[in-house]
């Protein structure tokens, strides 16, 4: 009997960051109907990671499943938290505020734990890199996402109706207190 092996790796071989924008584009205007206006959401913070990130403090993995790319999470400084205080020197709390981003499981791979391996290993990194906190920004359709984080500790801080990617959303923010 074969044994599927399934595998966490980071990200960075030629065709991650494409296969990232890609896999998003499709697979939710498959499953949710979403336009093209959430694949261009996914290309900026691709292109946002891609062009200036601190490897001290932000990362991504690519989930695997047999070689085939078939998942993905970023780890990412939230650029607009007051004190998220990013480059220190020496490896001194560096503080501040993470982000959990653009999580994926392709759904022919999900039952291999991978989205659970994937948020797992974001929120290890966020803590190894002194960050006091991690939140992550998603939508109520995303009920399979939502088991995730909530069984990884998050708890929902905000919700809003709003009006996007072609749909009537809620959106909603999690949040993990890392300093415990």
């Amino acid at each position: 009997m074969n044994e599927v092996r399934a595998v966490i790796r980071p990200l960075g071989e030629p065709g991650d960051l494409g296969w990232v924008v890609m896999a998003h584009g499709e697979q939710y205007a498959k499953e949710f109907g979403w336009d093209t206006s959430f694949e261009a959401l996914v290309a900026r913070i691709v292109a946002d990671y891609a062009a200036g990130r601190d490897p001290s403090r932000e990362s991504a993995w690519i989930a695997e499943l047999d070689g085939r790319r078939v998942g993905s999470v970023f780890c990412v400084a939230d650029k607009e938290d007051k004190e998220n205080k990013g480059g220190g020197e020496g490896g001194e709390d560096q503080g501040g505020t993470a982000k959990l981003r653009i999580l994926l499981v392709d759904p022919a791979a999900r039952g291999h734990r991978l989205g659970s391996r994937l948020v797992a290993r974001c929120v290890d990194f966020a803590r190894e890199a002194g960050y006091e906190r991690i939140r992550l920004w998603t939508n109520d359709t995303l009920v399979a996402a939502r088991g995730i984080y909530l069984a990884a500790g998050f708890r929902l801080v905000e919700e809003e109706p709003h009006h996007s990617f072609g749909a009537d959303l809620i959106a909603q923010v999690y949040e993990l207190d890392l300093s415990a």
